[in-house]
């Protein structure tokens, strides 16, 4: 609280004639700045500029993913045949087969968990630093109250959402993938439920954040009377089919954002909303294809007969897609806090 008055307080003293055009947005962190554009000119054309840069630098992820699920699916073969010759080593056959597609997968699926991780923390920092300069800016035209009710929620949400995902979620999805291995393993029906609640807490954490957020928007829009109804929307959309965010939610959310950016020329907002794309693009499309590759690779080890290794594998996938989800819960939070103060200042 005590940061919201010393910012309203050092923004009182700018000039009335200030423009909220005159605020310039902090520079893109060092490992997304490759992917900006040069020059600014619409969002729409610069989106597309960063999703085509990030799409033609996939492939030796491409070709990694690729690698590791081909000799899963060797792995997956070879077990099955030698199930089909020696029936007394049945067991024995199938305990090596799980623990080798387990550790095929584990080292990759920890990289991208932490890159996940690393990718959000980016977000947040990058937040603390664009949120200040739109409160400045709605403050500057004259929102004082809508400029710290925004910056107010913004801000909290964002160190939640952070906390969480860093104290909460990335530790059970660890928990959720011993759990999956232990459970295909043993056939233990406890394991299975341990990984059910593991699971099930992962995603309604996620979840919970996003109501909050969505109600704090709604509440704040009354207050201020201000409401942006494209936002709220992106919001609502948040909720439905949240997890692993790979489907209509993350369309409908963006055509909302785009839509919002299309008709708003606050430079410093449209600036910042290019530059939190840029952080999330390359590593969300990383643990994507990741996540796709594994789908498929399950559905095809289903074909060859082994149900088993098939639920292993599409364990790994879930885990993926909870990687996913909150790198896009926190992508999607800042996007939306943005869109508001962009509103604020149109």
């Amino acid at each position: 609280m005590r940061k919201i008055i010393l910012l309203l307080l050092l923004v009182s003293f700018i000039p009335i004639a200030a423009s909220a055009t005159e605020f310039t947005a902090p520079p893109a962190p060092e490992a997304a700045s490759e992917y900006m554009p040069q020059q600014v000119s619409t969002f729409q054309e610069d989106f597309l500029y960063i999703l085509k840069k990030a799409i033609s630098k996939l492939q030796p992820s491409l070709a990694d993913a690729t690698g590791i699920c081909v000799s899963v699916i060797a792995v997956v073969i070879l077990t099955v045949m030698l199930k089909s010759v020696s029936e007394t080593a049945n067991k024995a056959v199938l305990l090596t087969g799980y623990m080798v597609i387990a550790t095929l997968l584990l080292q990759p699926s920890d990289a991208l968990i932490k890159l996940g991780t690393q990718t959000v923390q980016e977000l947040s920092e990058y937040g603390k630093l664009l949120l200040p300069v739109m409160t400045a800016a709605v403050a500057a035209e004259g929102g004082m109250t809508t400029s710290a009710t925004l910056y107010t929620g913004a801000m909290f949400f964002n160190s939640l959402l952070m906390s969480i995902i860093a104290n909460v979620i990335t530790p059970l999805i660890y928990v959720n993938i011993a759990f999956a291995i232990c459970s295909v393993i043993t056939d233990v029906q406890v394991l299975k439920n341990l990984k059910k609640l593991s699971s099930w807490l992962s995603t309604w954490c996620l979840k919970i954040v996003i109501y909050v957020f969505t109600g704090y928007l709604s509440i704040s829009g009354i207050i201020s009377g201000k409401t942006d109804a494209a936002a709220l929307k992106t919001a609502k959309l948040t909720i439905s089919g949240f997890v692993p965010v790979v489907g209509s939610i993350m369309s409908d959310a963006s055509e909302t954002v785009l839509l919002s950016a299309g008709v708003m020329k606050n430079a410093a907002g449209t600036y910042g909303m290019l530059a939190i794309i840029a952080v999330v693009i390359s590593p969300f499309l990383k643990i994507a294809i990741q996540y796709l590759l594994l789908k498929v690779t399950a559905v095809v080890c289903e074909i060859i007969g082994e149900d088993s290794g098939s639920k292993l594998i599409n364990e790994y996938a879930a885990a993926m897609g909870l990687v996913l989800a909150m790198v896009s819960a926190m992508c999607l939070l800042l996007l939306i806090s943005t869109v508001c103060f962009m509103k604020g200042v149109s």
